[in-house]
């Protein structure tokens, strides 16, 4: 098998790269299909509710990240 400490950073990569493919992939969505990240006219009330989600989404993101990597790989056999 692997070794238990590099099986748990190899399982913190994949956890770090699917959550950031699942934020980029919502927020693309949503800002570039439908239409939302784009103001045409005038800001309306979709843009700011677009802008508002992306920058929550965003600080959440990079609060999620740095939790995860700021926890230390334990060096003991816990499997």
């Amino acid at each position: 098998g692997m070794e238990p400490i590099v099986k748990r950073y190899l399982i913190r990569i994949l956890n770090t790269l699917s959550v950031s493919l699942l934020w980029l992939a919502v927020n693309s969505t949503a800002g570039i299909m439908y239409d939302l990240a784009f103001i045409h006219e005038r800001i309306q009330l979709k843009n700011l509710l677009f802008y508002t989600w992306f920058l929550l989404s965003l600080g959440a993101f990079i609060w999620y990240i740095v939790w995860l990597w700021r926890k230390p790989l334990k060096q003991e056999d816990d499997e």
